[in-house]
């Protein structure tokens, strides 16, 4: 299922010298994308606070295709590609949001955390309802791993 995208207009302070925004900053807009999207599917991030559940972060690439500038309008679309009881990898695409061309493709790898426990879990088991939820959004014809 598609979820709609995140639309955030880009700030001054979030650009380089040249009035480009700065390379990091695009993590930033996954991680606010991230969070959209969990809430726009009714599971927001405090929801799985309130369970002690976090999603620790494993790993996170993005590979740059145009330059962003100061007063852009962005719009970044999440998606789940992988999940399984363990891990889930999100991807992100962010598009000019005038003109739909592609700026940044890019992904973020979780897993599961108990904050309480302090230890893994595994979503399937212990979190049925949120691990059917976000496999609902996994997007199609790709194969569940391990």
């Amino acid at each position: 299922m598609k979820v709609a995208p995140y639309i955030r207009k880009t700030n001054y302070y979030e650009t380089d010298q040249m009035g480009i925004i700065h390379h990091a900053n695009y993590l930033h807009y996954f991680e606010e994308a991230r969070v959209d999207f969990v809430e726009k599917i009714g599971y927001p991030y405090e929801k799985s606070c309130k369970l002690g559940i976090e999603f620790g972060l494993l790993s996170v690439n993005c590979e740059y295709k145009k330059m962003v500038r100061f007063g852009d309008v962005i719009e970044i679309h999440s998606s789940i590609s992988q999940i399984s009881g363990a891990r889930m990898t999100v991807n992100y695409k962010i598009l000019d949001h005038n003109s739909g061309e592609l700026m940044a493709t890019g992904n973020s790898s979780h897993f599961y955390y108990d904050i309480k426990n302090k230890k893994t879990i595994n979503l399937r088991k212990d979190v049925p309802d949120l691990y059917a939820l976000l496999k609902s959004y996994q997007e199609p014809n790709l194969e569940e791993e391990g």
